[in-house]
Formats: C-alpha cells, sequence, structure tokens
C-alpha cells in the first residue's frame, strides 16, 4: 500500500514539477499551449488514478480513484475538444479545479492515523491549492502570461510537496519493516 501511493505521489509530482519549470520558463506560452498541457497533465494524472484504482484490493478507494481518474480525464477532453477558449474559461476551469483539489487534500488530513506532521501538510497543501484557485476565480480576466506563470508556480510548489509526501511514504515503510525482526519470534526472552 505504502509503496504503491507513495510512487504515484513521487510520479506526479516530477510531472508537476516539470510541468511548472516549462511554465516558468517559456511565460510567452499560448493559451492553446497551456490548454494541450493542462489536457496532458489530466491524461496522466487520470492514468495513474486509474491504476491505483485497479491496485485496491476494497471497493471504496477504487470507486473513489476511478471516480478522481473520470474527473481529470474528462477536464482533459474539455480542454482538448475547445482549444480556442479565452483565458477567462481556462482561468476559472483551473481555478474550480484547484479549489476542489484544495478541499480533497484538506479532507485527506483528517483520515485515520495520519502523524501530526503528515497533517499538517495536507492542510497546507490543500490551503495553498484553494488559494490559488480562489486567486483565479475572483480575477478571471487575468492575461495568459500571467495565468502561465502562476500555473507553473502552482505546479512547481505542488510537486515538491507531492514529491516530499511521496519520499516521506516510503521512509516511514522502510521503518516500519525493519521493525519486526524474524529473530524476535524465534527468541521471545
Amino acid at each position: 500500500m505504502f509503496k504503491s501511493l507513495s510512487t504515484s505521489l513521487i510520479v506526479r509530482g516530477i510531472l508537476a514539477v516539470a510541468v511548472g519549470i516549462i511554465a516558468l520558463a517559456w511565460p510567452q506560452v499560448t493559451v492553446l499551449a497551456l490548454v494541450i498541457m493542462f489536457a496532458v497533465y489530466a491524461f496522466i494524472a487520470a492514468g495513474l488514478e486509474a491504476v491505483r484504482a485497479f491496485s485496491s484490493a476494497k471497493a471504496g478507494p477504487v470507486f473513489g480513484h476511478l471516480l478522481l481518474g473520470l474527473v481529470d480525464l474528462a477536464a482533459g477532453v474539455v480542454a482538448l475538444a475547445w482549444p480556442g477558449p479565452t483565458a477567462l474559461v481556462l482561468v476559472l476551469v483551473v481555478g474550480i479545479w484547484a479549489v476542489t483539489a484544495g478541499i480533497v487534500e484538506i479532507a485527506a488530513a483528517f483520515q485515520a492515523g495520519e502523524q501530526a506532521g503528515t497533517r499538517a501538510l495536507f492542510i497546507l497543501g490543500g490551503l495553498v491549492t484553494i488559494a490559488f484557485g480562489v486567486v483565479l476565480c475572483a480575477r478571471p480576466g487575468i492575461g495568459a502570461i500571467t495565468l502561465a506563470l502562476l500555473f507553473g508556480l502552482f505546479s512547481l510548489i505542488a510537486g515538491i510537496w507531492m514529491l516530499a509526501q511521496g519520499i516521506e511514504l516510503r521512509r516511514t515503510d522502510k521503518t516500519l519493516h525493519p521493525a519486526h525482526s524474524p529473530h524476535e519470534e524465534k527468541n521471545p526472552v
């Protein structure tokens, strides 16, 4: 369980960091290029959610991951089907997506068994994501270059956060297993 979640977070983090660097390096990117970048990210996220759904043993996580995957897939299809919408529409789509993702991140912080540090990172990540979405929804007239810079900065921060979470989960998994040594069972003193 930990390794598949940590691997998923690390892969998504690397992709988000790459998208962020590209958007920050070339702020003159057109709205069409930003739409395509968003669609590709959404398709990859949908694929990763599908992989996570079918690697789960319980029905609840399967449904949740499939639902998130379908939302990601729908966002990518809509972005590619209508590449000519104004920056206003793109800003609103990304803003609503960010607010929704932030709410899900905050909700994830309150799942049973989360350590205080992990819970705080989920809440902080969720608040940053929601703030980003609220700013975009409140100022939909923002220019395409500004949106590219904001999207790049958001992707970079979210990617670093996902990488940190994935590495932390992987580290936690490695410290959990060695604590149970087979020698302890053979020599109960």
